[in-house]
């Protein structure tokens, strides 16, 4: 059964020669999913470090990095089961890109902190269905659909901590600017084995 994500407001899906190039080279895209849960851990620990004034946030974000750095360890079980090791993190383009859109001052660094982070996670949860339909019955397809269905909760998640702390009018004009980069940004980006 296919992995559904009906709420995803992304304007530019991932196109099928995607797919098909992490599944030729499953072990690469294994180590670069590794890199990217270690490294959502990390983001969600250095927002609650910038933002040690916002109760909900702090805790929101001691949970989601609790979470990834799960997501890691459980990734990591897969890699060495494979045979293989974890390897250096390389510079994801694609996060590195998105963050170029991130404003300066305090709340509308927040919004675009929160609302780049959402859709990041959303990305992330088209391509881990992607990657959880195209693979064979079993156990790893089942940890990719509860990956899809995680990473789905997570670009919920940050899209209400923005509604938490600011204006309805000024996050929906700023999210429907931020998902045309995005998809500016994804068709941009070559076709390898990697989440991004």
């Amino acid at each position: 059964m296919p992995t559904p994500m009906p709420t995803s407001p992304l304007r530019y899906p991932t196109p099928a020669a995607w797919t098909e190039t992490v599944m030729a080279n499953f072990d690469a895209f294994l180590l670069d999913h590794a890199a990217a849960e270690k490294k959502a851990s990390g983001m969600a620990i250095s927002m609650l470090s910038h933002y040690p004034d916002r109760v909900e946030l702090v805790a929101a974000m001691a949970d989601l990095a609790v979470e990834e750095l799960t997501h890691y360890r459980e990734v990591v079980k897969w890699i060495h089961r494979r045979g293989l090791l974890t390897v250096a993190d390389r510079k994801d383009h694609y996060v590195l890109a998105l963050r170029e859109s991130i404003r300066k001052g305090r709340e509308v660094y927040l919004l675009d902190r929160l609302l780049t982070a959402s859709i990041i996670e959303a990305r992330g949860a088209e391509r881990f269905a992607l990657v959880a339909d195209a693979l064979p019955p079993g156990a790893l397809k089942k940890f990719y659909q509860s990956i899809a269905r995680s990473e789905e909760r997570h670009y919920e998640l940050f899209l209400a901590l923005a509604s938490r702390y600011l204006d309805a009018q000024v996050i929906a004009a700023r999210w429907e600017e931020l998902l045309d980069i995005e998809a500016g940004i994804v068709a941009g980006l070559p076709i390898q084995a990697a989440l991004h």
